[in-house]
């Protein structure tokens, strides 16, 4: 075999072995949110991708715990990238998924990975961040960074002030002055070169994903709640839906890539109040 061929199969093996990994980490995040949830269980949407090659599936869940909970998958191939980063054909894969919780001491959390390769570059990006809806818990808060941290740690001690930095800017509501919620950690455009250790840190902060947020909700959805409690999560959740709709990133680069509309608003919550 002659290396262009050996290169071109390398190159499909990774991404075999990054759709495979993310296809099990959320078949378990959907395994742990069922279980938490009381006996509904989430619903499947398969959809292709119209511009190019593959789709994805939605998987969405409306349940007593759960007011609204989505786990999507995604792997498309497209002829021409959608965005000014980048140029000519491209490949991107992710799980993406944001809960909206009945309770309103419960937290709403997204969380996200993704892998992006086009023919002259390729990253990785993604982080999970917290969103109280009027109700901050500094356990909880403490908690959530501290998992976060202690798996960035072990790669790089500088990464995790790096990374929650980068949150605090990305999920800032400028209108509002103010940040989305309490933070956690984001990053993108991640390539340092060697992608094996890059790979690593990225599959790692996916797998602890579940660590940050499961105690938390354990502790929060059975707490009582009043109608004025609901009212003030309501409100918040407005706040949730501007910066998604007005400043997501990966909100844009899905609308652009002519990706599934109802997969891309999946992080909408199913009731809000202005």
């Amino acid at each position: 075999m002659d290396f262009q061929n050996k290169k071109k199969e390398t190159i499909v093996d990774r991404k075999t072995e990054i759709t495979h990994f993310l296809k099990e980490l959320r078949a378990t995040i959907i395994s742990y949110f069922e279980h938490l949830e009381i006996q509904d269980r989430f619903q499947r949407y398969p959809w292709k991708y119209q511009k190019g090659v593959g789709g994805g599936e939605i998987a969405l869940l409306k349940g007593q715990i759960f007011e609204k909970a989505a786990v999507n998958f995604s792997e498309i191939v497209g002829d021409r990238f959608p965005t000014q980063e980048a140029q000519g054909p491209f490949f991107a894969t992710g799980v993406s998924l944001i809960t909206h919780m009945h309770n309103p001491f419960a937290p709403t959390v997204h969380f996200n990975i993704r892998y992006i390769e086009t023919a002259h570059a390729h990253w990785f990006g993604g982080g999970y961040d917290l969103t109280p809806m009027g109700f901050p818990n500094s356990e909880d808060t403490t908690h959530f960074h501290q998992v976060a941290k202690e798996a960035l740690d072990q790669f790089d001690p500088h990464l995790y002030s790096k990374f929650s930095q980068q949150a605090k800017e990305y999920f800032y509501i400028p209108h509002r002055h103010k940040e989305r919620g309490v933070g956690g950690i984001f990053f993108d455009h991640y390539n340092t070169g060697t992608f094996e250790k890059d790979y690593a840190l990225w599959k790692y902060i996916g797998t602890t994903f579940l660590n940050a947020i499961m105690p938390i909700y354990e502790r929060r959805v059975h707490l009582p709640y009043t109608s004025e409690d609901k009212e003030t999560q309501l409100s918040q959740r407005a706040h949730y839906v501007e910066f998604n709709l007005l400043y997501d990133r990966g909100t844009k680069f899905g609308f652009l890539s002519g990706g599934n509309p109802d997969a891309i608003l999946c992080s909408m919550p199913p009731f809000a109040k202005w």
